[in-house]
């Protein structure tokens, strides 16, 4: 007999979930993929070795339960970001969606909601909903910027109990000052989640929203090593946040949900931070590359604190993509008009972006 097969709308899914479409980004083995904002670096050997090492440390009690606590990796977490942070204050789990998840688990859910200011990161209404509670989206200026009036303005009107701040933000790359972060706290009762995925591509004169934790027991401020640390296959995120906040999150995870292999793997490289952050100055570099060069193409980039560029002027996204994509070049078409996104990756893969663009007369 044959199997027999189902639609999705068959099934007794939530109500809340209906329509819904997962996350997801086009996966395709091309030459240059420069479509998921990766870091197109390889781990450097050295430190590779080590990570090696500790994993097969940890292998030899993998018969164990992990540290459910973690707190070597807790406490590596805040020697890394500094600004006084003590262990007690981190969170750590399966890539930074993880950690979110976690938060909307604990302070979101049915009856409640979360703001953030579109465009912004896709992953956080997908996540708000999962979670049971109501998303309601924002806005920005024409240039994707986001001051304390507008912030402030839009959180008195929503009256959310969770704010999702994305500094800088994925997928425009638009910094965001501490005087936002600042007024949007105030003027919610709720949670401010301040996502610094990829904080380490900013100026290195850029406060962090870190400084701000002191005496602000509702904000949070969440990290990858996704991105700066070339960590994506190993999903790592944390946060940082009042022990308070922490003792919350313990109530919503999963068991052992840090695996000893995946804690091992993120200590030991953890311990060669300089030598990790040394490929994102190649990124920045590369990343200031294609503004310049596409701005010269005739588009409009625009500013960018992380490690792809945002550029508009593109008469039709969605040819541009698939020409970019014949000649073996992926990168992502987000749905803003007249735009697409590109990852800064090696010199090589800038080049080779570079060069398929210009080839294309795609401008408006």
């Amino acid at each position: 007999m044959g199997r027999v097969t189902i639609r999705l709308d068959d099934l007794p899914l939530r109500d809340d979930l209906r329509g819904l479409q997962p996350y997801g980004a086009p996966q395709a083995p091309l030459p240059v993929a420069l479509n998921v904002n990766e870091n197109t670096h390889p781990v450097p050997r050295e430190v590779a070795d080590d990570i090696l090492d500790a994993v097969g440390r940890a292998l030899g009690e993998i018969n164990r339960y992990p540290d459910r606590e973690f707190r070597e990796l807790r406490a590596a977490f805040a020697d890394y970001l500094r600004h006084g942070l003590v262990a007690d204050q981190i969170w750590a789990a399966n890539g930074s969606n993880e950690v979110l998840q976690h938060v909307l688990q604990a302070f979101g859910g049915p009856g409640r909601r979360a703001l953030g200011f579109a465009p912004t990161y896709s992953m956080y209404p997908l996540l708000t909903r999962a979670t049971g509670a109501e998303w309601v989206s924002g806005s920005r200026g024409a240039d994707y910027t986001l001051d304390a009036e507008s912030a402030v303005e839009q959180i008195s009107a929503v009256d959310p109990d969770i704010v999702f701040l994305c500094a800088p933000n994925n997928p425009t790359g638009t910094p965001l000052s501490l005087d936002v972060i600042e007024a949007a706290y105030e003027a919610t009762r709720g949670i401010v989640i301040v996502d610094e995925a990829y904080f380490e591509f900013a100026p290195r004169t850029a406060p962090s929203a870190l400084a701000l934790l002191p005496g602000r027991e509702r904000l949070l401020v969440s990290r990858t090593m996704s991105k700066a640390f070339a960590f994506a296959g190993a999903r790592v995120g944390y946060l940082a946040a009042d022990p308070a906040v922490i003792d919350a999150l313990r109530l919503v995870r999963l068991p052992y949900h840090l695996s000893s292999l995946t804690q091992a793997a993120a200590i030991a490289a953890l311990a060669h931070a300089p030598v990790m952050l040394q490929m994102v100055d190649e990124i920045i570099a590369q990343r200031d590359r294609i503004s310049a060069t596409v701005e010269a193409l005739g588009y409009r980039a625009y500013e960018s604190w992380t490690n792809f560029v945002l550029f508009s002027g593109v008469d039709d996204p969605g040819r541009t993509w698939q020409q970019l994509y014949d000649r073996g070049i992926l990168v992502r078409d987000i749905g803003i008009p007249r735009s697409l996104r590109v990852s800064a990756g090696t010199a090589e893969e800038t080049t080779a972006f570079l060069e398929a663009l210009a080839s294309i007369d795609s401008r408006a």
